[in-house]
């Protein structure tokens, strides 16, 4: 068994003093988003005890991304395990709602949601004496104390599958490692993205047992999400600029950049939306569009607000179901709705990555480019650093400065169809040659499977 230091004691009680700021937290984000005032007794580790006694595979996904990154991992485990349930856990509401939607309806009666306890002492053993399950698969980058040391003492073993640590979270690892390397010693296997992440979690004291790629790029986009684009597309019959998965304060800078390209309403030099047109390949081409989708649905609303008190007259996701809309007089679309990226993707003639024009690490670029759509990325993008730097080098992407450069460079495609083809063509490519992770999960914990859950998986062959 290993020992922590009394560290973790420390730890705890500081957990246990910050009580008032979780309860703040929770009313706070309640406030915005309804959700978070659901569930209070899961995030304490209060969970009612399941009465079945089938095997459980438990995965935890922090968020939205985490969980859709899971997708394909989940659907091979049941289909490998038919005899097994999975409990999928969250920290956030949307990611809790992005599980129910993507698993509920697949696995039936055998799919289980809840959220993760926060780490106080105490809280990760109920979770786990109340749920009983036979192997823990956290996703990414999430590794709690005293998650660990319950887990050790429940005998649940846990691997951290698809794990990240960019520079930055290293730095983080590094300031309390008195708490972090235990927990990491504590896993029961390490599958890395990359050779470059298995050597910085290595750090920490913990060595990969195998680098099996990012299971991101096995969610193929789906196909009547991109037919849903595509009709989108026909249907406004202007270019389109989407800023995907834009994260707070980065719209602003989208559109007063697409105000000073363009001239639209609230600058200097405005003309009437109707009538203007710019210049393309082969003389004049309608004026484009620019579609913003927000990261978060509790800013939806109040993207929309913002974009129209900066003189912008706004459509949102609605308007696009009705086939009598007038597009020519719409200056930015909003994008308020959830789970339908790939479809944002078929529609753009060029997407720009939200959460890489500020300080947030970028959200995932490779969903654009397995949809065949050209990518834009800004500076911050160490949450997909080698994702990032593996397209621009395949020709999937272009990396810019800022929000200004991102305008000017997606209105530059929106020009050259040439180009803007050549580059989501480049994408799917890229997005298919690095495809296979799942496989390699699978294959890494198959004895760790075998040995949890009793039985070998279920091969294609036998079923």
């Amino acid at each position: 068994m290993t020992y922590d230091p009394g560290v973790r004691v420390l730890y705890s009680i500081g957990w246990l003093l910050a009580t008032p700021l979780v309860v703040a937290y929770l009313l706070w984000r309640g406030r915005r988003q309804p959700e978070y005032r659901a569930h209070w007794a899961e995030r304490f580790g209060l969970h009612p005890r399941r009465a079945d006694r089938a095997p459980l595979i438990w995965i935890h996904a922090v968020s939205v991304g985490e969980t859709r990154a899971a997708q394909p991992l989940v659907s091979a485990l049941a289909a490998a395990y038919p005899q097994a349930r999975i409990l999928v856990t969250a920290m956030t509401p949307t990611g809790r709602e992005t599980a129910r939607e993507l698993y509920a309806k697949p696995l039936g009666a055998r799919f289980a949601q809840a959220y993760l306890p926060y780490d106080y002492a105490g809280a990760p053993r109920r979770f786990l004496r109340a749920w009983r399950p036979s192997i823990g698969l956290v996703m990414e980058t999430e590794l709690w104390p005293n998650l660990m040391a319950a887990a050790e003492r429940e005998r649940v073993p846990v691997a951290l599958v698809n794990a990240r640590l960019s520079a930055r979270s290293l730095a983080r690892g590094e300031r309390t490692r008195a708490l972090i390397a235990p927990a990491a010693r504590r896993l029961a296997a390490v599958l890395a993205q990359s050779s470059e992440d298995a050597a910085r979690i290595a750090t920490l004291g913990r060595e990969a047992d195998a680098v099996t790629g990012n299971l991101k790029f096995d969610n193929a986009p789906k196909a009547p999400l991109l037919a849903l684009g595509t009709g989108w597309r026909a249907r406004i019959g202007r270019p389109v600029l989407v800023a995907a998965s834009t994260r707070d304060g980065e719209e602003p800078l989208l559109w007063d950049a697409w105000r000073r390209a363009l001239g639209a309403p609230g600058g200097e030099g405005a003309a009437p939306m109707r009538a203007q047109r710019v210049d393309g390949p082969g003389g004049g081409s309608p004026r484009p569009l620019l579609a913003i989708v927000p990261r978060h649905p509790q800013r939806f609303d109040e993207v929309a607000r913002d974009v129209a008190a900066a003189g912008f007259s706004v459509a949102r996701r609605a308007a696009l179901d009705d086939p009598a809309f007038d597009w020519s007089g719409v200056d930015v679309l909003v994008g308020d709705s959830m789970g339908e990226m790939d479809a944002w993707y078929a529609l753009a003639g060029c997407a720009i990555i939200g959460g890489s024009l500020k300080p947030f690490g970028s959200q995932n670029l490779i969903e654009a480019c397995a949809a065949g759509c050209p990518v834009l990325v800004g500076p911050s993008t160490f949450n997909f650093a080698e994702a990032a730097s593996q397209a621009v080098e395949a020709g999937a992407a272009r990396s810019v400065a800022d929000a200004g450069a991102a305008i000017e460079t997606g209105l530059r495609l929106l020009a050259d169809g040439e180009a803007a083809r050549a580059m989501g063509e480049a994408g799917a490519r890229f997005a298919a040659t690095h495809r296979g992770a799942t496989r390699r999960t699978l294959e890494a914990l198959a004895p760790l499977l075998g040995r949890a859950l009793g039985a070998p998986a279920r091969t294609p062959r036998e079923g």
